[in-house]
Order: C-alpha cells, then structure tokens, then sequence
C-alpha cells in the first residue's frame, strides 16, 4: 500500500533554510575560508605590529627591575642577576618581588598567577576569548617583577598572555564572532613569542599545537602573518640573527649518532616527565598550607633566594647560560646546579603562583641535561647534545613537538640539527604521552574543571554524507490518500518501529510535506473531521537534508532547528523523497569509526603448501556495533 525507497547517490549538496527551501551557497571544497579572513588578517597584521613593542616593553622592563634591585642602577640592559654582590641581603629581593605579586594576584586580578599559557588556553575555550584589559596591564608587570628580582623563569609566557590580552581587546573593539576573537588573541600571543625569539614559524606552531585548537585556513593565516609583522619589527626592535648562536654540525650521523638521540629522547623524556610531576606536587603541598594563597609567593620567593645563594645562574631568565651550554663551555659544576638547584627553585616557585613563563627554564635544563649526555654519547661537535635535549624536553613537556623541532632550529640557525630533533623530540613526545595523562599546561587547566583533547583527527561526520547513514525502508504516505484509507490503529512496529514522522508524497515520490505521529493518529481517531486529503493536512515545506550533504551539516542544521528527524530528498532543487535521517542514525558515523579503530584482521596471509586454507579476511577481534533500526 506504502511505497518503499531506495538509495539514491549525488555528489552535489546545498544546505537549506529553517523552512526547508533551498539556501545558495558557495560548493563545498577542502575548506572554509571567506573573505572575512582577509578583515580578520588586517587585524592581525596591526596586532602583530604591536606585539613586538610589547615584547621589547616587557624585556626592557625586566632588565630595569634587574638592575635595580639587584645592582642599585638605572638600566634597562638584559643581565643576569648572578653577578650581584648583595651577600645575604639577595634572600631579601625575591621574597620582596614575590609579596608585591602576591598582592598584585589578590586585589588585582588572580589571571596573573602562573606561567602564562594555561591562562590564555581558558580564556579561549572557556571566557570565549575575552581577556581583561587589567591582565594586559598587570600580567607583564607582575612578570617583570618576578623574573626582575631572581625568579627562574622565562619572558616568553608573560608575553603570550599579554600579546594575547592586546589581541583580544582590540578584537572586543568590533563586532566579532568568539571565533573570530580567539583568531587575535592567538595572533598577538604568536606575535609576542616571535618577537621575543625570532622565531615566527616555531611561534605559529605553538598557536596551532597548544592554542587554536584547529587546522583551518581561517585561524592559521592571520596568526600567521601577524608572526611574520612581529619578527620583522623585531629585526629593527631587539636585531635579527639567531638568537642562540652555535658552531655548526655535522650534516650526516652515523647509526651510532642516531641510537643516541633515542637515548636522549628517552632521557628528556623522563626529565620532562619529572618536572611535570615535581610542579604539580609542589603545588599539591601549597595547597595544604593554613595560609592564604596571596602568601605562597613568598615562600616560593624564599626557595628562589636559597638557590640562588647555592647556585647564583638559577636566578633569572639565563640566556646567557643557555648560550654558553649550546657552545659547549659550560663546567660540569654549573651543570649539575642546573639540574639540582634550578629545577627545584623553579618548581617550587611556579607552585607558588608567582608570575613568570616555563620555556626558558626548559631550555636551560635541556641543554644541562644534554651537557651530562655529552660525556658518554658519541661527539658530534660542540653543543650538539645539549641542542638535541633542549628541543626534547620542550617538546615532551609541553606536548608541541614541532614546536619544540622548529624552535630549536630558529634560536639557532642550524638546519642540519632536524633529523637528530626529529627522532629525539618523537622519543620524548612518545615517552610522556605514554607516562603522563596531561601536560604541564593542561594539568593546570584540569585542575580548575576542564579536560582538554589534544589530538587533531576529521571528524567522521566531516567525511560522511547523509546518504550512507539514512533510513530507506521506510512508511511515505500517499498525497491523494484520506483519513479513511489509512490502517487503524497506525503504530510504529516491527520493520518500521520507531518511525515518528511519515512523508507525503505524490505518485513520482516527490515529497509534498510531512506528518508527526501524533498528528496522524490525531487524524485517525477524529472521525468528525471531514475526509481530506494528507496532502491538505501536511506540514508543508518542512526542514529537509539532502543525500549528499555531509553528517555535520545536518547535526548543525538539528541544533539550529531543534528537529530530530528530517526527510533526505535526492537533491538541491528536486523534492523527490530518497530517504529520512533521525538523531539516532548519525550514532553510526561513530559507531563506524569506532570499528575501524578497534577491529583488529589480518588480510594478507602467506599459505604454506598442503595447509588449509581460511578466509582472506577473518577478523582477529571484533567490535560490537550495535543493531541499527530501520526506522525513521
């Protein structure tokens, strides 16, 4: 009585209004990109431009607060605070920087606690990229003062946050999606890092490895470009060249050279397993103290100024050590204080809650560790394994492994150096994603209540097309048909069981409209109602899909309507019916996926002669998918 459906495949997919009529849209290609970009990257462009005077800010403030406390000068030159002559009076200057942040986190705002990337991370996905423009003010101020009076940290986190406020409150000026304004923050946190270490590309790596949390012409474009404004206003800022600079090495490694950078990678692995768990236990033990968590900076500030007194080069950023290991020149003596005394100062400051970036500290450490390989690993010039462990640990710890490869090769120049990064950082990377469930920086964002997925995969509703998952054995009623010609009671069952919602369609099944089940029964039961026509009592022009749109226009296309079942007609533009498509059906995109990563089968097989013979094809494990409902 009821026609049945069959598949029907079309390439050609238009979405289509609340109403159900068709929508003209540009064809669907690889991406998603519109001129909207282009205003988007204009922005960018002047965001970049002002990111590399905030870096040059932030730096020149934290060699005035250098000289100033440590040295009793006025001076904005980049030092090291190992040199000072204070005696046991040096306890006192981190302990007094460490009280005024504490202060400044209380009754300012508490955004400029930590090392900078976590902070920017929530502001994205949780503050739907709004960034108060007090942070901006008091993040890099509180930076400069922690690192300018003997913390051990870097400027590169300050400048993200704060390169990533500038952005955000220009793009809060005008009228923009929060996609829109992630977009600019993420610009002016690249700008920032690339004009603090000329280094644009590793700087456009990090914003997609840690901040974008996408792949898409539309967000790696703009930060693009305003990494490249800030690195060249930097060359005329701060100076171009590498900014550590090393002898070259050798083009070619033998087997013995590369069964090292698998230790190495192993051995930065465990370090930056190490740290990762020495930070969030410290934090752990911050936490149990009967104090307010303005003070804890202080105590932080008081490990600071022990270390420094055992070992003065933990104190600051260390630039100039990282430079010296990455010559080779460093003696086994700073080495080991590097290990010993600067990660434990470094942890337990950064437990504190004082203000100051991770990166540097990294680096300094990396490089200690690769001068300890460098002993028993086979010598392949100055500075190679220092170099190798560097972007190792950077990369393991903060989970951005071409971030850490590309930034090792900027800070140095030194392009024969990424085979062995490629292999160390991989080792590293491996090593920590199996060891630990989270980063450095996302420990830090899962603590406050949000768990973060790092990995980048199509999604399978991308790929997918209405077509392969909709229902064709299906109930269409006829147009002409009347109350009285339909069966009582009308119920869902058997083959058609869960089916809620019956298309009307003419004698060439072209859908006329749509009835709920409801509604029919309300029909059937109504035996005063005269006899008209279903094609009278239809709802006419309803939301439809189309066999050649992708899963995820459809899923926007419920949220946005609030349906959950919507005819699939053949094409834009025909109204033949080809099927219908419900909530529940898109559960077999999953499903599907799920399957290919759980199903485990050998096809090859090698026979061997008078052996019987088995399918080409038997499974080694299978996956439940579940029964699928023809229903619609």
């Amino acid at each position: 009585m009821f026609p049945r459906l069959k598949t029907a495949v079309y390439r050609m997919i238009h979405p289509a209004h609340a109403d159900g009529s068709a929508m003209p849209v540009p064809k669907l290609g690889d991406f998603t990109m519109t001129t909207r970009t282009l205003w988007i990257s204009a922005l960018a462009l002047v965001i970049g431009f002002i990111s590399a005077w905030v870096a040059l800010a932030l730096l020149r403030l934290i060699g005035f607060f250098t000289n100033l406390f440590f040295f009793g000068r006025l001076s904005s030159a980049l030092v090291s605070p190992a040199g000072n002559h204070l005696g046991w009076w040096e306890l006192a200057v981190p302990i007094g920087g460490a009280l005024v942040i504490g202060v400044m986190a209380r009754y300012g705002s508490e955004r400029i606690r930590g090392h900078g990337i976590p902070e920017a991370i929530e502001a994205i996905l949780i503050n739907g990229s709004k960034v108060e423009p007090r942070v901006a003010i008091l993040k890099p101020l509180a930076s400069a003062l922690s690192i300018g009076t003997g913390g051990p940290f870097g400027a590169e986190g300050p400048i993200i946050v704060t390169g990533g406020a500038f952005g955000s409150m220009i793009a809060q000026l005008f009228r923009l999606s929060s996609t829109e304004r992630k977009t600019l923050l993420v610009a002016g946190a690249a700008g920032g890092m690339s004009a603090t270490f000329a280094a644009p590309v590793s700087a456009v790596l990090l914003a997609v490895e840690l901040l974008l949390f996408e792949w898409k012409p539309r967000s790696l474009i703009p930060v693009a470009l305003a990494s490249v404004t800030a690195a060249a206003t930097r060359g005329y800022l701060l100076g171009a060249g590498p900014l550590f600079p090393t002898p070259p090495h050798p083009a070619f490694l033998g087997a013995g050279a590369l069964a090292g950078c698998v230790v190495a990678g192993l051995l930065a692995g465990a370090l930056s397993a190490l740290l990762t768990v020495a930070v969030y236990a410290a934090e752990d033990a911050f936490r149990l103290l009967p104090i307010h968590w303005m003070w804890w900076p202080a105590i932080g500030g008081l490990a600071v100024g022990l270390g420094g007194m055992i070992f003065p080069q933990a104190l600051g950023v260390g630039y100039d050590t990282i430079g010296a290991l990455l010559r080779g020149d460093v003696p086994r003596t700073v080495i080991a204080g590097i290990l010993l005394v600067k990660s434990v100062i470094w942890a337990v400051s950064l437990a504190s809650g004082t203000s100051g970036g991770v990166l540097a500290p990294l680096l300094m450490m990396g490089g200690a560790l690769g001068g300890i390989e460098a002993l028993f690993l086979p010598h392949c010039g100055a500075g190679f394994w220092p170099l190798v462990s560097m972007g190792a640990v950077m990369g393991g710890t903060m989970r951005a492994p071409f971030m850490g490869i590309i930034f090792a090769l900027e800070a140095t120049h030194d392009v024969n150096m990424l085979l062995p990064l490629l292999l160390a950082v991989a080792i590293s990377h491996a090593f920590t994603v199996l060891v630990l469930r989270r980063s450095i920086l996302t420990e830090k964002v899962a603590r406050r209540g949000y768990h973060l997925s790092c990995e980048y995969a199509v999604d399978p509703m991308e790929v997918l097309a209405a077509r392969e998952v909709m229902r064709t054995n299906i109930v269409a009623l006829p147009a002409e048909i009347t109350r009285a010609g339909l069966p009582y009671p009308l119920h869902p069952n058997h083959e058609h069981r869960g089916q809620f919602l019956y298309p009307v369609v003419d004698s060439e099944k072209h859908l006329v409209g749509v009835i709920p089940f409801r509604t029919l029964r309300e029909i059937i039961e109504d035996s005063s109602a005269p006899l008209r026509p279903l094609s009278e009592l239809a709802k006419r022009d309803p939301v439809v899909a189309y066999a050649g749109e992708p899963l995820r226009t459809v899923v926007y296309r419920m949220a946005e309507t609030g349906l959950t079942r919507f005819p699939v007609l053949e094409r834009p533009g025909s109204r033949k019916l080809v099927g219908m498509i419900a909530l529940e059906d898109l559960l077999r995109a999953r499903t599907r996926t799920l399957e290919q990563e759980r199903r485990r089968e050998r096809v090859l097989r090698i026979h061997l002669p008078f052996t019987p013979r088995r399918p080409l094809s038997e499974p080694d494990g299978h996956v439940p998918t579940g029964s699928h409902q023809d229903a619609g």
